[in-house]
């Protein structure tokens, strides 16, 4: 009975400093109760464990995009919801297509729809304790984040041009190096010194 009350009362709502609280894990510990006259309940202090998810600036997540809209993508970062603006996806210039609900890039021609799996970064954080409520500013501007599929192109990319510089060093190896003379000084020798003449006593 007292489980079913704590999960009534706790979980789903958004705490400023334990974040969103998911779940009423395990009850630790009920204390004595307090009557309340013309109150028909009993109140007592509970301990308990909760499971929390609380995001932080500058944390990575990995989500699901839930919604496309003309100003950017709304990602589903566990029991909450980041946007990511048009301008915090990448370098390139993105459009909104109404026909495919899909944001595309202009130079790229990469494609951010419904249900694309992405890495980001969380540059925001807003918590109302009281409305019960949060908000997360995400980027996938910085290296090795955005959609799962453009990362692990970079990461293909970048094997690919580690192999080929390891390639043209093993080239630079076999190659024969010229052969440069050994600098050569030549230092006067001191003439020899002619015997003292023998004084006659």
């Amino acid at each position: 009975m007292a489980e079913e009350i704590l999960r009534e009362q706790y979980e789903g709502i958004i705490d400023v400093d334990l974040g969103f609280i998911i779940a009423v894990v395990e009850i630790l510990d009920i204390g004595v109760g307090k009557l309340i006259p013309g109150d028909g309940a009993t109140y007592h202090d509970v301990t308990l464990k909760v499971l929390t998810f609380q995001p932080k600036v500058n944390y990575l997540a990995q989500g699901e995009v839930v919604e496309v809209v003309d100003f950017g993508a709304f990602i589903r970062l566990g029991p909450l919801d980041g946007l990511c603006h048009v301008s915090q996806i990448t370098d390139d210039f993105f459009s909104y297509d109404p026909r495919s609900a899909a944001l595309v890039g202009k130079e790229t021609g990469r494609i951010i729809s419904e249900g694309d799996l992405v890495r980001a970064r969380i540059v925001a954080v807003s918590i109302d304790g009281a409305a019960r409520s949060g908000k997360l500013g995400l980027t996938m501007r910085q290296p090795f984040l955005g959609k799962l599929d453009w990362i692990k192109e970079e990461i293909a990319k970048l094997q690919d041009s580690k192999r080929r510089a390891e390639a043209k060093a093993k080239k630079g190896e076999g190659a024969e190096k010229p052969e440069v003379p050994e600098p050569t000084s030549r230092v006067a020798k001191p003439a020899a010194k002619a015997p003292a003449p023998k004084r006659k006593p």
